[in-house]
């Protein structure tokens, strides 16, 4: 699958990108009461750019200019874009 082709309400989205740049993390007070670290990623293919949650031990898994592979994402609408999401079910694997 590409970038161009994810709508918001997708789910099982399996794809490859490169992160072409990650903000500096947050905390946050989920809807649990938990605090999480978050931060947003910009994710690129041939196709275009998306940006993307990333959570926790994501964060450091990750750093600009890797490739990874997202199996099993989610497409949601946050502030008006479109934004990809690896979620609790989902699998980020750094392929570089």
């Amino acid at each position: 699958m590409k970038i161009v082709e994810l709508r918001p309400g997708m789910k099982r989205v399996d794809l490859k990108g490169t992160i072409v740049e990650i903000s500096e993390s947050r905390e946050v007070t989920t809807r649990f009461g938990d605090v999480s670290r978050v931060a947003t990623a910009v994710l690129a293919d041939d196709s275009g750019r998306i940006k993307m949650s990333l959570w926790n031990e994501n964060i450091d898994r990750v750093s600009v200019n890797n490739t990874v592979q997202i199996e099993n994402g989610y497409v949601t609408t946050f502030q008006g874009e479109s934004q990809l999401n690896v979620g609790r079910y989902g699998k980020i694997t750094v392929l570089q």
